[in-house]
């Protein structure tokens, strides 16, 4: 009897059928609904990659409460503002619940980031500059819930000025910069970082980013509570401050280290102009990897790595990288990583969110084609529902 095991090339351990992607191990076809099959013999209840789920942090009633107020980005925390509620939830004792009040619409699970309670301000955008009637609406919450403190991230986005602001008009103590919390005390740095001063608990608690890990042991309730307050644009408000608005510029002279958006270039790509073209259509900026730009495909001022830019992005996309470390260094803070590459095997598939295995000019047609068809979509969409209000007006 043959007992030869056919030899798996190690830096490609899958085929790729018409079925999709199918791995390959000791020469044996593992399909997916075996796995399912296997997943659901175990006793212990579990969630993906193996990981068991999490307990509830608390299910006392809860005789007090934290509140921790954040602005949202298309619908998701930030890594600080996802700090700011870790915090809470782990200061909190089994008796506090802890609250989450946002500005803007939240799609993130909020109680997987330790939230009891969700109260969704969606009204206000996060593009408009509204503090009065943000201040209003944070005044009207607290009198509802009345917490015992209120923790905020003490960033330029709007959250640190809402914190100082709600403070002076509630004369409440504050604490901002906070590089240290604990149920009792807060600490900041002082004399240059070279001590701490430490102070008791105060009502409004503004934390410096880094302060506290995001992953916990626990899972907040997650409910979602309505509450009352003014709008954004609500006319009665004292309207102090004339909202400019945004200024638009291209994506392609925005630094990478202050990009939200991030579309980058490895040894995989060879044709520079359709991935150019695939960056202005998603109106993302552009980086690439040494190697891209030790063959003279990019300047030296795209690289991305430990030799290179460092950056945080929401979103990073990366075509045809490998990931070495250097550059996994680069992106270690980029919130969503998508890797499209050949081999399933390679570093950025591990670290990233969503692999794409695939080639990547392909993909890159592929994706300029999608958003081309959406924005026509789109456009007809809008055209239709214009039509019948511009014959109303006439009318």
């Amino acid at each position: 009897m043959n007992t030869t095991i056919k030899r798996i090339d190690p830096r490609r351990p899958f085929t790729i059928t018409a079925a999709g992607l199918r791995r390959i191990t000791l020469g044996a076809v593992l399909q997916a609904d075996a796995l399912l099959q296997t997943a659901s013999l175990a006793a212990t209840p579990t969630l993906q990659h193996g990981t068991t789920a999490k307990p509830r942090r608390t299910t006392h009633a809860p005789q007090r409460t934290l509140l921790v107020v954040a602005h949202t980005d298309r619908g998701s925390l930030d890594e600080q503002a996802r700090q700011t509620l870790a915090a809470a939830a782990l200061i909190a004792t089994e008796q506090t619940q802890v609250a989450l009040l946002v500005f803007g619409e939240l799609k993130d699970d909020a109680a997987a980031l330790g939230a009891d309670k969700v109260m969704e301000l969606a009204s206000f955008d996060a593009r408009s500059f509204a503090p009065e009637a943000e201040l209003q609406a944070l005044a009207a919450c607290v009198a509802q819930l009345a917490p015992a403190h209120i923790l905020l991230p003490d960033n330029a986005t709007g959250d640190g000025d809402l914190g100082r602001r709600y403070a002076a008009y509630a004369g409440a103590s504050v604490a901002t910069h906070v590089a240290e919390i604990s149920p009792t005390h807060v600490s900041t740095y002082a004399n240059a970082k070279k001590s701490f001063a430490t102070r008791a608990l105060p009502d409004v608690v503004l934390l410096a980013p880094g302060a506290v890990d995001t992953r916990l042991p626990f899972v907040g309730a997650g409910e979602r509570l309505e509450i009352f307050s003014p709008h954004a644009d609500e006319d009665g408000a004292v309207k102090r401050y004339r909202d400019l608005g945004l200024e638009e510029i291209d994506a392609a002279q925005v630094a990478l280290e202050e990009a939200d958006f991030i579309v980058s270039a490895g040894n995989g790509v060879s044709n520079v102009s359709a991935f150019e073209q695939l960056a202005a259509t998603l109106g993302a900026a552009i980086g690439a990897s040494r190697v891209a730009v030790d063959n003279g495909m990019f300047t030296r001022d795209k690289q991305i790595g430990a030799t290179g830019k460092t950056v945080e992005a929401s979103v990073y996309i990366a075509f045809g990288i490998s990931g070495a470390v250097q550059h996994l260094q680069g992106i270690k803070d980029c919130r969503h990583v998508i890797a499209v590459n050949l081999d399933a095997s390679a570093p950025i598939v591990k670290r990233a969110n969503l692999s794409i295995i695939g080639d990547t000019e392909a993909t890159i047609a592929s994706l300029i084609e999608a958003v081309g068809r959406a924005r026509v979509a789109r456009s007809q969409v809008s055209a239709s529902v214009a039509e019948p209000l511009a014959e109303g007006v006439a009318a």
